[in-house]
């Protein structure tokens, strides 16, 4: 694809606010120059923005609340967008719209970085049934022998969820019943304003591992307790790098230097 003219983050940058500066340091280390920029964007205000930015031949990223309308917005998604459904990475070829989900990558990598493999055979509890849980699913669809427990507080957004991954994912009513989780999921975005926990530590196996896609600075308040208990368990921090290096890919056709991208986001 030719080099995108514009690079951008729709949504809302509360909580993704390090993409611009390790997609920056990214372009610099790789002499491309753009700038990546963060666009605050209403939901009434979508349609027009997409199409203003088709006009630049722009390319980015989607974060809440927009993954799944974006998804529709465009004329052409991947097969695994389509999956998802849901986008989060788009480009513009020739006055087409594309899209992809780099969600299910992020996720996956994450999960290997904590675990030191790729899993299999596990039951996976997930918190949580919108695009961010859908790419969880469709990660761990991948996995051998493996399965999703999705507790959501609106049934019918997880009954839709689960009736279209039903070879690998179970709606439960109770979110008691995450307590035979191998692997804990917070796909919700409880934590990102306060300290609340999406579910209790004492509800779950003492060797779940826990992974919490939202970030903050310093770590949510769930993944600093789940720690303290023994657990393993990282935020969304590892996720929202790898989507985004798998991103980069997709616009540039080439990897961007992720350990650049990393030192980014240390503490000085």
């Amino acid at each position: 694809m030719d080099r995108p003219g514009r690079l951008v983050l729709l949504g809302h940058p509360l909580g993704h606010s390090l993409s611009p500066r390790f997609h920056n340091a990214a372009l610099e280390a790789a002499g491309i120059p753009l700038r990546y920029e963060a666009l605050d964007v209403p939901p009434v205000d979508l349609p027009r923005v997409l199409q203003s930015l088709r006009a630049e031949h722009a390319a980015g990223n989607v974060t809440i609340p927009h993954k799944e309308r974006v998804r529709h917005a465009c004329e052409v998604v991947t097969p695994l967008a389509a999956r998802v459904g849901a986008v989060n990475t788009f480009w513009t070829e020739d006055g087409t719209l594309y899209g992809d989900n780099t969600d299910v990558g992020g996720f996956d990598a994450a999960v290997g970085r904590l675990l030191g493999t790729r899993p299999s055979s596990v039951t996976v509890g997930l918190l949580g049934a919108g695009g961010a849980a859908a790419a969880v699913v469709a990660a761990v669809e991948r996995w051998p022998d493996s399965r999703v427990l999705v507790f959501n507080r609106t049934a019918e957004r997880a009954d839709a969820l689960c009736a279209r991954f039903g070879s690998v994912a179970q709606r439960i009513g109770d979110r008691e019943e995450l307590a035979s989780a191998h692997i804990v999921v917070n796909a919700t975005s409880v934590g990102l304003h306060d300290d609340a926990f999406p579910i209790e530590l004492e509800v779950l196996r003492k060797d779940a591992a826990l992974v919490d896609l939202v970030y903050r600075a310093g770590e949510t308040a769930w993944v600093r307790a789940a720690r303290a208990r023994g657990h393993q368990a990282l935020d969304g921090l590892p996720m929202l790098i790898e989507q985004g290096a798998l991103a980069f890919e997709r616009w540039f056709g080439r990897a961007p230097d992720r350990e650049v991208m990393w030192r980014t986001v240390q503490p000085s």
